[in-house]
């Protein structure tokens, strides 16, 4: 876990100072200038940090819905925790990614809600994993409480990949890639975007992922103490 947690603070640094710092202009002269898109400009710096946002985001509900899966297998309370703390970090970079979106959508079409298919399915999938917390939460039995939430993250689970990939896609909006969108095959949608721009950004993709196996092995043994020192003081 050390080099994971390495390769995380890293990656994620090196992502976030550079997709900051770095210019925006018309000719790069060097690997660290990147070049100005039409219509997207400055904005362009924040898919360094939405697309790796909301990709982890799936990815955490996934986990969630397997562990969900597991919980439902062999009743073993380990996977219980783990899907839990797999939906809180999911809903953490779900979190992000609609506010790094909503500025996005200020740079670009001059307000931060639109209300556009992108922006509501993030939406929807948060308000589905609030009512999952919020499930847990009304429960007092430890195993009834298990039980209903690992069946509740595997339907949610399953909804997730078609909120962010598919959903925006079917139904026209204003997001580069939707239905009938004729900028649709735009550099950002096609990865067609210069050598450094790509590195930057799967640097990105690399150390969210990272960051979130880090953070998940933190809360997952958090919780793991917690219920140990509950047992041990019953």
């Amino acid at each position: 876990m050390n080099i994971v947690k390495t390769l995380s603070v890293i990656l994620v640094t090196f992502t976030i100072v550079v997709g900051i710092a770095a210019p925006v202009v018309p000719m790069p002269q060097s690997f660290f200038e990147f070049p100005y898109i039409t219509g997207l400009g400055d904005s362009i710096r924040i898919i360094f940090f939405h697309v790796p946002a909301a990709w982890v985001s799936v990815l955490g509900f996934i986990i969630s819905l397997y562990n969900g899966f597991k919980y439902l297998r062999t009743r073993k309370f380990e996977y219980d925790i783990k899907s839990v703390s797999s939906a809180g970090l999911g809903v953490l970079f779900c979190f992000m990614a609609l506010m790094t979106g909503s500025l996005w959508a200020k740079m670009t079409w001059g307000s931060f809600w639109n209300w556009d298919p992108r922006e509501t399915s993030i939406l929807i999938l948060l308000l589905i994993y609030g009512a999952y917390f919020a499930l847990r939460s009304a429960i007092a039995s430890a195993e009834l409480r298990a039980r209903l939430s690992a069946v509740y993250a595997i339907l949610a689970g399953f909804t997730a990949p078609f909120f962010v990939f598919v959903m925006p896609r079917v139904i026209g909006g204003l997001h580069p890639g939707a239905k009938g969108d004729l900028s649709g095959s735009t550099p950002i949608t096609q990865l067609h975007l210069p050598l450094n721009m790509l590195l930057l950004l799967f640097s990105g993709l690399i150390g969210f992922t990272l960051l979130f196996i880090w953070l998940l092995d933190i809360r997952v043994r958090l919780l793991n103490n917690k219920n140990q020192r509950l047992t041990n003081n019953q």
